[in-house]
Formats: C-alpha cells, structure tokens, sequence
C-alpha cells in the first residue's frame, strides 16, 4: 500500500464569493417558491440544493436569496423537526439493529453501531446546546424504529 500516494482531488469547489452570478436569471422569490415546492413534495435540504445546482443552474441559494435554505423552510413553518444529519444518523443505526437482530455475531456490525450512536449523542448535544433541540429530547434506541 502506498501510504505517500495523495487522494484524488476531484470535487464541487464553492463560488468564492457570496454574490449572485449574472447567469442566474430568477428572481429571490421564485427561487424560495422552488425551495418550497421542493420541500413539499418530499426532498430534504440537502437534496434541494443539488436539483437546484444541477437543474436550474443555483449554486448557492444564499448568494441569490441571502438567506440559507433552511433558514427558507424555517420563516415558512416546514423547518422539520430532527435535523436532517441527526435523522440520516439515526436511520443508519436503524438498519444496522436490523441487521444485529438477524446476525447477533456480527462483532464488526456491532463496533459500528457503537460509533454511529456515539456520533448520535454527541449531535444531540451540540443541537441541545443550539437550542435546534428540546432540552429533554433524547435519543432512545427502542423507539428509533419510526425513522425507517
């Protein structure tokens, strides 16, 4: 194994600057109408702002709006209620329990569910210490079976 060899250096680079480039052609209120009607036909924030780059040419929704996307969906009342990271954290230990049900000796897929509920708690508490999160909102392995 090459240890000297560098990991490849392709991927999305952001705009420098946070202003409106001159090929975005709509206007803040239509581009926070499609943030909207996007929200509402079942698409999480991040999945938003990749249609938005990939099929109407947005790179950043706050260079054109100047607010953030979930700052969009909170002023509107569809700010969900578990951050997006925490639910997508939280569905993977779903599915691994899943997995530990049929296979109990899978000491591997145990070793990473202990890591995913520690990445879990301490989600928690930062979101707790943000005030994203109720401050007796806790995170119960037993009732996570909703979330998948």
């Amino acid at each position: 194994m090459n240890k000297k060899k560098e990991k490849g250096r392709s991927h999305s680079t952001r705009p420098p600057k946070l202003i409106k480039p001159e090929w975005v052609k709509m206007s803040p209120e239509e581009v926070e109408e499609l943030v909207v009607s996007l929200y509402r036909k079942g698409y999480p924030p991040s999945m938003i702002g990749i249609i938005l780059r990939d099929m109407y040419g947005i790179p950043l929704v706050k260079a054109v709006t100047g607010k953030k996307l979930t700052r969009i969906l909170e002023e509107r009342g569809l700010k969900p209620e578990i951050p997006e990271d925490l639910m997508n954290l939280i569905r993977r230990a779903v599915r691994v329990r899943r997995h530990l049900e049929e296979h109990p000796k899978d000491y591997h897929s145990k070793r990473g569910l202990q890591l995913i509920e520690s990445k879990i708690h301490r989600l928690v508490k930062y979101y707790k210490r943000r005030g994203v999160l109720p401050p007796d909102w806790k995170y119960r392995p037993e009732r996570i079976s909703i979330f998948a």
